[in-house]
């Protein structure tokens, strides 16, 4: 029997955003699936260490310390001591154990399971701390790692020094998941990873995608007119999702399609967006962080979706879109690249590195928003295929098989039937 434990935190803000998603995944294809699980969240908004049972699997809550420490680091190694100890009265079971982390912050946490158990652990990499400090910008992550700290600013010091603390956490565990081919190289190239140490597994989502869609009811229900072209952009409103040089562009779309409704799903900074939309407010629509059903219904009747993320690893977003029928134009960095097939699932936007800045091609991004605008029949066809690429890479049941066989492999040693992909 393969005992899993896989480690949340819900003290860091992605666990309600993508790592959250992640996490409710695993709960749903880990139901049933012959596997002894539990999952452990650390930092949970409780008083006290409790355990309780949902849907078959066993979840177990150790609350924040009473105690926060100012040195992060010190704070982090008596917290994982202290969440080891309590590990250690609780497993029972000792056999074919597993431990996976989803936060490349767990290097203590690491450490101290190495000490006190016979296990496999791996992790999961879901962002990396330098894209969200230097946008994603690799030419200037290797400019920034071949340098002394001497010549670094302070910025380029802390970019140095959380990618060391990365790079000791990924070469010191067992395996390393990577979202993306585009994550795997790095990881392979500037991290040094082995090669037969990292796994690539792609997302997958449940498929809640309706069957039939009443896109006029739908539309009159979010007062949204019948005939007039709706674009999608979903996801917080952060410099690193680009929403700045979608709505840049947007100016002069919204010239020549007049009549054209642009909806912002998502939560963060409302003023600097609507600011920057100028004269156009009536025509784009913020909705704010909406729930799924809600968000969903809105993907159901818009035309096309738009992803200028300055950074991406395996998006559920993207995944949601190519769900529900969507042509994607996307940016094309890091794992976005391969998500999309140019020119027959939508279209890439070049992301264009500087030394000191990273930026979307905003005309780039004009010209593609332009040609399905003005090509509104053909979306159909990019629709059929945006929905077969859900169907074949990023469905759940492609992502439950995958993910069973690859914790096999690990817990018998031999090569199971895992269609991972090769770097």
């Amino acid at each position: 029997m393969i005992n899993l434990y896989i480690i949340d935190n819900k003290a860091n803000r992605s666990s309600i955003f993508g790592i959250g998603t992640y996490i409710n995944q695993m709960e749903l294809i880990l139901q049933q699936s012959n596997l002894n699980v539990c999952f452990i969240h650390l930092n949970a908004d409780s008083q006290r260490f409790f355990r309780e049972v949902e849907n078959y699997i066993e979840h177990w809550y150790i609350p924040y310390p009473k105690v926060k420490y100012k040195d992060e680091g010190k704070h982090n190694k008596l917290y994982f001591q202290n969440v080891l100890f309590l590990l250690r009265l609780h497993i029972q079971q000792t056999d074919n154990l597993i431990f996976h982390l989803n936060y490349l912050k767990h290097k203590s946490f690491v450490e101290e399971l190495k000490m006190v158990f016979n296990c496999k652990i791996i992790i999961a990499v879901h962002y990396f701390a330098w894209c969200f400090d230097i946008m994603g910008n690799v030419s200037r992550l290797k400019s920034i790692l071949g340098k002394p700290d001497a010549e670094l600013d302070q910025l380029g010091r802390q970019v140095k020094k959380s990618f060391n603390e990365e790079k000791e956490l990924v070469c010191s565990v067992d395996k390393v998941l990577s979202l993306s081919k585009n994550t795997a190289k790095i990881l392979q190239n500037l991290y040094q990873v082995k090669k037969q140490n990292i796994s690539i597994i792609y997302n997958g989502l449940e498929d809640k995608a309706p069957k039939y869609v009443d896109r006029e009811m739908i539309r009159k229900k979010y007062n949204l007119p019948v005939e007039a072209p709706v674009i999608i952009f979903a996801g917080r409103l952060d410099p690193v999702k680009g929403l700045s040089y979608f709505i840049q562009a947007l100016k002069k779309i919204l010239n020549q399609f007049s009549n054209c409704q642009i909806v912002i799903a998502g939560s963060g900074d409302y003023d600097a967006c609507m600011k920057a939309c100028e004269n156009r407010w009536m025509n784009i629509h913020f909705t704010g962080l909406l729930e799924k059903s809600e968000l969903y219904e809105l993907y159901s009747i818009a035309d096309f979706g738009v992803m200028p993320s300055l950074h991406e690893q395996c998006s559920y977003v993207a995944i949601e879109m190519m769900m529900h029928g969507l042509p994607i134009i996307a940016s094309n960095s890091t794992g976005l690249s391969e998500m999309i097939d140019e020119g027959v699932t939508g279209f890439h936007v070049q992301v264009l590195e500087f030394p000191d800045k990273t930026e979307i091609d905003t005309s780039m991004l004009e010209e593609k928003i332009f040609f399905l605008l003005q090509h509104l029949e053909e979306c159909k066809f990019m629709r059929i295929n945006a929905r077969r690429r859900y169907e074949t890479t990023y469905s759940f049941k492609l992502f439950r098989k995958n993910m069973l066989a690859f914790y096999r492999s690990l817990a018998y040693k031999k090569d199971a039937n895992c269609s991972s992909i090769a770097i």
